[in-house]
């Protein structure tokens, strides 16, 4: 539901209603701006550049589904890429590189020693996908909702999505890390 929207419900103006909204949530409240558009900024704007790496929004966090209307990203940035912006007519650079911006790239950026790659003594995380048939399929109406065309999902070397399918118990593990003025590449 938009803050207009909220704010005819309740009969007052969008200002008033978002600080009721704040107060009452003790400023819990997400939003989503539509200050960007595809036209304006072309999809995959920058991707296709060597040394961009693609981002992540890091809205959902923790353990399981959280309340309320996160962005799409939430659920689908990377099968976006794989599904919408780099294949299927439209390739702005090849699959490897896709994937090297969303695995390896990022990895090194953040200086993870054990992440990122496929290799002898590395952390075993790895996405098993179809290229032909990846797909984000979270919407704004819509957004907790998981991407499709990603079989089999292991996480620190333990299988934690088997056809498509969640499997419990999780066995992902926050990987603790500081950017400082310091070790900033």
């Amino acid at each position: 539901m938009s803050l207009a929207q909220i704010a005819r419900q309740s009969g007052l103006a969008p200002a008033e209603t978002l600080m009721n909204l704040l107060l009452e949530q003790k400023c819990t409240v997400g939003m989503i701006s539509f200050s960007q558009s595809i036209e304006k900024r072309g999809e995959g704007a920058g991707a296709s550049r060597a040394h961009d790496r693609l981002r992540l929004d890091p809205a959902l966090r923790g353990d399981g589904d959280r309340p309320g209307k996160p962005h799409p990203r939430t659920y689908g940035t990377f099968p976006r890429v794989l599904g919408r912006i780099r294949p299927r007519g439209r390739k702005l650079f090849p699959l490897e590189t896709a994937v090297h911006k969303m695995t390896g790239m990022c990895a090194a950026r953040l200086r993870f020693r054990d992440r990122g790659l496929v290799r002898e003594g590395y952390a075993a995380d790895l996405a098993i996908f179809d290229p032909r048939t990846v797909k984000d399929e979270s919407t704004f109406a819509d957004p907790h909702r998981y991407p499709t065309g990603i079989p089999y999902v292991v996480v620190n070397g333990a299988v934690v999505v088997d056809g498509g399918r969640m499997r419990p118990p999780r066995h992902g593990r926050r990987v603790p890390h500081t950017v400082t003025a310091r070790n900033r590449p």
